[in-house]
């Protein structure tokens, strides 16, 4: 049973990642949390599907529908939209009504559904048109900056643009850089090491909760699919 991603970097400063994914007799998977959210599509015996996904602040199991075929879009930390804020999504998600085999209706208008390489296209219209949006302040503690005001309007700002406190989103990267290393091959004592884990304790806990597998289960790619490296395929 497999799941087959395929990914790449975006050069959009609006855009994280792009994806796409073919589910074979796949019809569950284990999610990982996320601090992204995202646009995805999806066809499935002939019907076309659109929806809007959170952040995740947990791991869990996922449905997959069987035989489908996905398009995601996952948007660059601090951007949201306009109509739908980011805090509603955490956890969970939407799906769009009127979706047809060509477009999809967000936010009151029609647009064209993409494929993964004209997906930025897509997001350079949304911009535009004023439906996906940005908080300054939160790119600017994202690069690393001061921004001049206090820490708890900071805190404020950065948790209305993600949903998300900022310990939260260093808690949740680090486990996925973590559980990413450890799949590769590299011991769990390295990982502990590189990442300033406390003790294999503290990384065993953190993998549970957050990416829900353990150290071994990822070092030999046992206990079913799951949604972590969307550049691999992913087997169960």
């Amino acid at each position: 049973m497999e799941l087959r991603f395929e990914t790449r970097r975006s050069d959009s400063p609006w855009v994280d990642t792009v994806w796409s994914c073919t589910s074979e007799q796949v019809t569950a998977m284990t999610s990982v949390a996320g601090v992204h959210w995202g646009l995805v599509f999806w066809r499935q015996d002939g019907r076309a599907y659109a929806g809007v996904t959170g952040p995740e602040t947990r791991t869990g199991t996922a449905p997959v529908p069987e035989g489908a075929e996905f398009t995601g879009i996952e948007f660059a930390l601090g951007t949201s939209l306009r109509a739908l804020p980011t805090p509603a999504l955490v956890d969970g998600g939407v799906e769009l009504p009127d979706t047809t085999r060509r477009t999809f209706r967000l936010d009151g208008a029609r647009w064209e559904t993409p494929r993964a390489d004209d997906a930025e296209a897509l997001v350079g219209r949304l911009v535009r048109a004023g439906i996906v949006v940005r908080d300054p302040l939160v790119a600017e503690v994202l690069r690393g900056h001061r921004p001049a005001v206090s820490e708890r309007t900071v805190e404020r700002r950065f948790r209305a643009a993600t949903g998300l406190t900022r310990g939260a989103v260093r808690q949740i990267a680090r486990a996925r850089t973590a559980a990413e290393l450890l799949a590769l091959g590299a011991p769990a004592a390295s990982v502990v090491a590189k990442l300033d884990y406390f003790d294999e304790p503290h990384l065993a806990r953190a993998l549970r909760s957050y990416v829900g597998r353990t150290a071994r289960q990822l070092r030999e790619g046992a206990g079913g699919a799951i949604a972590l490296h969307p550049d691999q395929r992913l087997t169960s």
